[in-house]
C-alpha cells in the first residue's frame, strides 16, 4: 500500500522563502505542503489546527522568536515535528531553539535533496543538525545550564521572556494566546520562585543567570 505524503507547514516572513520552499517539495509526490504563516502566533494558531507532520520554523519571525515558536507548538501539539530553517548559524539561537523543542536545525542554503532527507528524518523521530553549527551546539550544552535548572515551567519561561522584552500582561496575553488573569498568575509565580519583588528584578535575576542571553 502506498505511504501518504509527509504534511509540511511552513512558518517564515520572508515570502519568497515559503514559495522556495513550496517550489522544492510540492514536485516530490512524498510530501505535501498543508499551510504557512509568516509570524509566529498565526503559525502556532495553525499548526493547531492543521496537525502536520513536520513544521519548518524560520528562528527570527515578527512579534515572537522562533523558539518560543517552538516552545508553544510543542505544549500545544506534541505529536509534531519541528526543523528550524534559519539563515543565522549563531550558536545561542540553534541552542534556545533545541532545548524549546525542536528536532533539527538546519541553514538556508541546504541544498534540495539534503532539505528534503531532513524532513524525512524528522518525521522518523532523528535529530537534524548542520554540520556547521553542530560544534558550537555541543560547547555550549557542555558550558550552560540544563533546561532542568531553570525553576520555571515552559509557560512560565515564555512569559519571563516577554517580561524582559517590557510587554504588559494584556501583550503577553495575546502573544502566547492565554486570558490576562492567567499570565498574571505566571507573573506571580515567576517572581515567587525566582525570589525577586517585581518585574524588573525578575528579569535582572534571569539575565545573571545566562536564562536570557
Amino acid at each position: 500500500m502506498k505511504e501518504r505524503p509527509l504534511r509540511i507547514a511552513i512558518i517564515d516572513d520572508h515570502e519568497i522563502v515559503r514559495s522556495g520552499v513550496k517550489h522544492i517539495l510540492e514536485g516530490d509526490p512524498e510530501f505535501e505542503v498543508v499551510g504557512e504563516a509568516a509570524d509566529g502566533p498565526s503559525g502556532v494558531a495553525m499548526v493547531d489546527t492543521l496537525r502536520p507532520d513536520v513544521v519548518i520554523v524560520d528562528v527570527r519571525l515578527p512579534s515572537m522568536q522562533g523558539d518560543d515558536v517552538c516552545r508553544l507548538i510543542r505544549e500545544r501539539v506534541p505529536g509534531v515535528r519541528i526543523l528550524i530553517l534559519s539563515a543565522f548559524g549563531e550558536d545561542e539561537l540553534v541552542y534556545r531553539c533545541l532545548v524549546s523543542g525542536a528536532q533539527g536545525y538546519v541553514l538556508k542554503d541546504i541544498v534540495h535533496f539534503d532539505l528534503k532527507e531532513s524532513l524525512k528524518a524528522i518525521a522518523r523521530g532523528e535529530a537534524v543538525l548542520d554540520p556547521r553549527v553542530a560544534t558550537a551546539v555541543i560547547e555550549r550544552l557542555r558550558s550552560r545550564e540544563t533546561p532542568s535548572e531553570v525553576p520555571l515551567s515552559p509557560h512560565q519561561f515564555s512569559v519571563l521572556r516577554l517580561m524582559a522584552q517590557g510587554l504588559s500582561n494584556r501583550e503577553i496575553a495575546e502573544r502566547l494566546f492565554l486570558s490576562e488573569n492567567t499570565v498574571k498568575g505566571y507573573v506571580q509565580e515567576v517572581l515567587r520562585r525566582l525570589g525577586a519583588r517585581n518585574r524588573l528584578e525578575a528579569v535582572m535575576i534571569a539575565n545573571r543567570r545566562g536564562w536570557l542571553s
